[in-house]
């Protein structure tokens, strides 16, 4: 089952208006919504340059800033892109989040040629990772500025943040963000037997596997019948499904108990009345020359 319709207004909100706002402004004394600044800058590699041309072409950043606005939070926080000579990554701190070109151009080379058989199309193996991306470190930009409690290791609670506000587009555009954040880990799954090292298990992260089968059961605990291809086909065990809709409940608890209060209701209607993904035909531009 969908979750509650106040609850979807309140943060699906948060995912649907894409307008320019200006950037300049004084900075907040208070909680305040609208507190997101955005910067595109120059890449220090000249291959990333047509990457650059294109976020700042489809203003990518703006459409996020307006999806975030109905947060109120206590001081401004920037979202950047920038070039990190050569390191894939992507981080928050100080009141920024930043993700780097290496690191958009590594989700830009895994993109399909044409649609998967899964039914992933090259837009949304694009646009699915980079939204999942700037709000799993929004997500920690939130829960420092909120002092919101985290129980377990912060960055499972970022991928958490990320998911819900994903599951909270509109059915189709859930799906497709749902759908393209998966794909990234692809790459990672084609073995049924996996080998890892050690030290693998000792990252801070989970592993991408992990990362996976959490994500797909936060989308079929959300709403069993809108994903339940996911379990038909065999992507997400049925072991593991059988509880996911008691996953779902317990972080949509969390989430409108320790962050819905810090968003702007009526804002956020505003933001979801609107449809924001490119369409499906769209296609992402030529592949970058890639270093590696």
């Amino acid at each position: 089952m969908r979750p509650p319709a106040s609850c979807c207004l309140r943060l699906a909100v948060v995912w649907a208006a894409l307008c320019f706002v200006p950037l300049d402004g004084p900075e907040a004394t208070a909680a305040e919504t609208g507190q997101i600044d955005v910067a595109y800058l120059p890449p220090k590699d000249s291959r990333h340059q047509p990457l650059y041309e294109l976020l700042k072409e489809k203003r990518a950043l703006e459409k996020l800033q307006q999806i975030l606005s109905p947060f109120r939070l206590p001081r401004r926080v920037l979202m950047k892109i920038e070039g990190c000579d050569g390191v894939a990554n992507a981080y928050s701190g100080d009141g920024a989040v930043t993700v780097c070109y290496e690191y958009l151009d590594e989700i830009w080379q895994n993109v399909p040629k044409e649609t998967t058989p899964e039914g992933i199309t090259p837009i949304d193996a694009f646009v699915g990772p980079l939204v999942d991306v700037f709000l799993h470190e929004f997500g920690h930009v939130v829960f420092n500025l909120l002092n919101v409690p985290v129980f377990g290791r912060e960055e499972d609670a970022a991928d958490q943040f990320s998911a819900y506000m994903m599951l909270h587009f509109g059915p189709d555009e859930a799906q497709r963000l749902i759908a393209g954040a998966a794909y990234v880990f692809k790459s990672d799954l084609k073995s049924p037997q996996v080998t890892l090292s050690l030290k693998e298990f000792s990252d801070s992260h989970g592993l991408p596997a992990e990362r996976f089968y959490n994500l797909l059961c936060l989308a079929f605990g959300a709403d069993p019948n809108l994903f339940e291809a996911i379990v038909k086909k065999g992507y997400l065990p049925v072991e593991r499904a059988i509880g996911c809709e008691d996953e779902y409940r317990q972080l949509a608890h969390a989430f409108n108990t320790l962050i819905g209060p810090h968003i702007d209701d009526t804002l956020a209607k505003q933001v979801m009345a609107k449809h924001w993904l490119p369409d499906v035909t769209a296609r992402p531009p030529p592949r970058l020359q890639s270093k590696r």
